[in-house]
């Protein structure tokens, strides 16, 4: 599978689609919450927050968003960053994801 990074960086948003914050029932790339994403080498480097530090539900979504991207790239590693700077806040929820929650 050849892509160039940019597909394949699309292709990968595509997939986090399919994690969800399951608090608010919206993905999390629509959420906001995918901050960065690189690809180098074999390596998908993500930085990402959750909607709240104190989220609850946390740890499972990243081990979601790890399993999701091992099953479509296994020969690469997968790093999760969760940061909380800048703080997640509702503006930067996507068009998309604002008509999904009535926003």
């Amino acid at each position: 599978m050849m892509n160039t990074t940019e597909e394949t960086k699309k292709h990968i948003l595509e997939l986090l689609k399919s994690v969800m914050d399951p608090e608010i029932e919206l993905n999390i790339v629509d959420l906001g919450l995918i901050y960065n994403l690189e690809i180098e080498d074999k390596k998908i480097n993500i930085d990402m927050t959750l909607s709240t530090p104190a989220c609850p539900l946390g740890d499972a979504i990243v081990i979601n968003v790890k399993e999701t991207l091992k099953q479509h790239y296994p020969d690469y590693e997968v790093n999760v960053n969760v940061v909380f700077d800048p703080p997640w806040n509702p503006s930067l929820i996507s068009e998309e994801g604002k008509a999904k929650l009535g926003m």
